[in-house]
């Protein structure tokens, strides 16, 4: 906890200063008030002994009345105050928190988001963060109010009677023990129910993104056995928590009101050994004690409620410090400003192996592209093909050798500095929701109109564009969901041609168009791109048999590398991919 609130602002840190004083100044109130009731009672019966007639001036009645009214008012004012600024501090911190894990994670690599997981991540920023703001909302009025009350309480009634200090100190002391003894029981359980949580969102998250093959499949209801189990353990887990927090109220009753009648009985016998000169003291000095006892116990109570919040949001604090904490694998490097060579890309006896894995994806691949090249990557599923181009773009960091862009390696690049050279086309369409025109003139591409349009034209995207209502400001659903496959593609390669790139990877992005589209993409991307680097990642041999440069793939070792017409010549694993796509016809003419 400590950590995060490193994250307080200065001017946070005043409203914290002032809700200190103002606690302060509610607690004085508050304890000011038996003083003036103490005063009540003397004066009520302080002439006339038992028989209770008043025998003071009603004027001071009503004076230490008044005082005792202003005290009420007052105490509220504070409250109201330091509600005012609690509720400031809390919103303010957990908004920024939010921002602050936001950034963080958009700076994490493939390695580090699949080491959290998407859904618990999505936990971690949202719910902990909630945990957090309630602790904050409830606990830093209680925690301080809740010490300070009970301290200035007892030195109250350090001077009183100390049977009945003892009668106090019992009643703290059983409640403790049985606030210790619930905590012990339920903190394990806070931790389990986050964990849950992020089960929770990762089934909700599976079952809504792929709610169409569900349907198609007939899967809801093993979906739905699948979302039960995790929820009736969820339930389970959370009942068992509630049953033994709930078990605190009764608790709390009992020892107040066990409290209460202790005071009294101990008063009872203190008054009848007394003699009747101290009869009308000892009144007054009873009704006092059992004042500052209830707002004794009454802030040991508070402090029972810190600890009902606080363990989940300890939980929750550790969960966000995890991800604060997470160093980055893939930290910028410092920068290489303009560079001799543009738009090359160079792989040096590069090895990979993901961070979970147990064996190398790719095993000392080694080419060249120049400037102006087409350069091809092809293979069975699972050969390495796509993480190619994730190292280029550097989702992940080479385990062994080097991948240089523009004769540096990659590592030397600011993020940016890096991002720039690159226009990035993934395996898997994504669209963002708005508008069209905020989906092709995404992030830095900061393109104009015409450039946009022409991005679009290429991307042979104009025909449903133009279709829209609203043209280039049509709108985009959430994932795209109101596009095809093949226009979400198309969209998407028109996002990288906007970006007006010296490099641009297209990985599998061409598998969702019909061959006429195809044909005719490749043919004015040819055109477009005559002086900038392709790296195509392809499964069809259509897509890829014009590129200047092809490496085939088998279990992440480069088999053979050259043009279609030679690699059908001297590289068996290309023919065979050949003969399953082309027919003899078209293999003897090639």
């Amino acid at each position: 906890m400590i950590k995060l609130l490193k994250h307080l602002t200065k001017r946070e840190w005043r409203f914290a200063f002032c809700v200190l004083v103002l606690i302060v100044a509610q607690v004085w109130l508050d304890l000011k008030m038996p003083d003036y009731m103490n005063a009540i009672t003397q004066i009520a019966s302080g002439s006339s002994g038992i028989q209770g007639r008043v025998s003071g001036q009603m004027s001071d009645i009503w004076k230490n009345g008044g005082y005792m009214l202003l005290c009420a008012l007052g105490s509220m004012a504070c409250s109201i105050l330091t509600s005012w600024f609690v509720v400031n501090i809390a919103a303010n911190y957990s908004a920024r928190l939010r921002e602050t894990l936001y950034t963080k994670v958009q700076r994490f690599s493939m390695a580090e988001i699949n080491r959290f997981s998407t859904a618990s991540l999505i936990t971690r920023s949202t719910n902990d963060v909630q945990q957090v703001q309630m602790l904050l909302t409830m606990g830093l009025q209680m925690m301080i109010k809740a010490p300070i009350t009970a301290a200035w309480g007892i030195v109250k009634i350090s001077g009183k009677q100390w049977q009945w200090t003892a009668a106090v100190a019992a009643a703290v002391v059983a409640l403790l023990a049985a606030i210790i003894t619930i905590m012990l029981l339920v903190s394990p359980k806070f931790k389990v129910m986050q964990r849950l949580t992020d089960s929770l969102n990762r089934v909700t998250r599976e079952n809504l993104t792929g709610i169409r093959v569900i349907r198609a499949f007939n899967a809801e209801g093993f979906q739905q056995q699948k979302f039960e189990q995790v929820n009736d353990e969820f339930t389970r887990t959370q009942l068992f928590a509630g049953r033994v927090m709930a078990l605190l109220n009764p608790v709390m009753s009992m020892v107040m009101n066990g409290i209460s009648l202790a005071i009294y009985w101990i008063g009872a016998v203190i008054i009848n050994r007394a003699n009747i000169v101290e009869v009308p003291g000892l009144f007054g000095e009873m009704i006092v004690f059992m004042s500052y006892g209830m707002q004794i116990i009454a802030s040991f109570m508070m402090l029972a409620m810190i600890f009902m919040i606080a363990p989940r949001a300890m939980v929750s604090v550790k969960r966000i410090n995890e991800v604060l904490d997470t160093p980055e694998q893939i930290a910028p490097g410092k920068g290489v400003g303009e560079t001799r060579e543009k738009g090359t890309v160079e792989f040096r006896d590069v090895s990979f192996k993901y961070p979970d894995g147990q064996n190398n994806v790719l095993e000392h691949v080694s080419f060249r592209a120049e400037r102006g090249q087409t350069v091809a990557f092809i293979g069975a599923t699972g050969c390495g093909k796509s993480t190619v181009t994730h190292l280029v773009s550097r989702f992940y960091d080479a385990t062994e050798g080097t991948v240089l862009v523009d004769g540096h390696d990659v590592r030397e690049y600011g993020k940016e500095e890096l991002s720039r050279r690159i226009g990035y086309v993934s395996q898997k369409a994504v669209l963002f929701s708005g508008d069209i025109w905020a989906n092709v003139n995404f992030g830095d591409n900061r393109a104009d109109e015409d450039t946009v349009r022409r991005a679009i034209d290429i991307a042979q995207s104009a025909d449903f564009v133009n279709a829209q209502e609203g043209g280039i400001e049509g709108h985009v659903a959430q994932n795209g969901s109101n596009f095809s496959g093949g226009q979400k593609q198309r969209l998407s390669i028109a996002r990288a041609i906007a970006r007006n790139a010296e490099i641009y990877i297209f990985d599998d992005t061409f598998s969702a168009l019909d061959f006429k589209t195809d044909r005719a993409l490749r043919a004015a991307l040819k055109d477009e791109m005559k002086d900038s680097t392709c790296l195509i990642v392809g499964q069809r041999i259509g897509t890829i048999k014009d590129a200047d440069l092809i490496l085939v793939l088998d279990e992440g070792r480069v088999v053979g590398q050259g043009t279609h017409g030679e690699l059908l010549e001297n590289c068996e694993t290309y023919r065979e991919i050949a003969k399953s796509q082309m027919s003899e016809e078209e293999l003897k003419h090639a």
